[in-house]
C-alpha cells in the first residue's frame, strides 16, 4: 500500500485557530472545491517525517516552519495510508511557488498530455471550516489537532467562520 506523508500547518488568530491548506491543481480538480494538507509519496526508504517535510517545500514551494511537531498519526485512504504532522507557523502565503508540475493524459485517453502544478492555491481555514474542505480522509486530522491543542469541538463550532485568506 502506498504512504505519504504531510505536515498540517496551524497558526493561532484572535481567540481562534486557522490551519493552511493546499488546493489540488489540474482541470480535474478545477471546479472543485476539495482542499488537502500538504502531502506526498514516501520514497524508498524514507522516514516519514523527512518525506513530509520534503513533500510540504515541493508542493508549496517554501519551507515548512521550524518548531515542535505534533504527531497526529496516521489515517487510511482508498490505497494510502497518511501521517501527518503539526507544526505552528504563520507563513505568508504570497511567497508560496507552485512549480511541482504533474503530467497527465488530457482529456482523457485523447492522447494529449498537458503539465499543470500539482497544486494551484493555499489558504487559511478556521478549524470548522477546514472540516468542510477537506478530503474525507484527512477530516480526522482536524480532531487530533483540537484534541493535542486542548481545544474543544464546541469552542470550534460555535465560532463564526472567519473570512478566509486566499492566495
Amino acid at each position: 500500500m502506498k504512504q505519504s506523508a504531510g505536515i498540517l500547518v496551524y497558526r493561532k488568530k484572535g481567540s481562534g485557530v486557522e490551519v493552511l491548506l493546499a488546493h489540488p491543481g489540474g482541470p480535474f480538480w478545477a471546479k472543485k472545491d476539495v482542499w488537502s494538507i500538504p502531502k506526498g509519496e514516501l520514497g524508498d526508504g524514507e522516514e516519514a517525517l523527512a518525506a513530509a517535510r520534503r513533500e510540504f517545500e515541493e508542493e508549496l514551494g517554501v519551507l515548512p516552519p521550524h518548531g515542535d511537531v505534533i504527531e497526529l498519526g496516521t489515517t487510511k485512504q482508498p490505497g494510502k495510508i497518511n501521517h501527518i504532522w503539526a507544526v505552528e507557523g504563520d507563513l505568508d502565503i504570497s511567497k508560496f511557488q507552485f512549480g511541482s508540475l504533474v503530467k497527465l493524459q488530457w482529456p482523457p485517453r485523447s492522447g494529449e498530455y498537458i503539465e499543470f502544478p500539482e497544486n494551484d492555491k493555499a489558504a487559511w481555514f478556521d478549524l470548522a471550516k477546514a472540516k468542510t474542505k477537506l478530503f474525507k480522509a484527512q477530516v480526522d486530522f482536524i480532531d487530533r489537532l483540537v484534541e493535542k491543542l486542548g481545544l474543544t469541538i464546541s469552542e470550534i463550532d460555535n465560532k463564526p467562520p472567519d473570512q478566509q485568506t486566499l492566495l
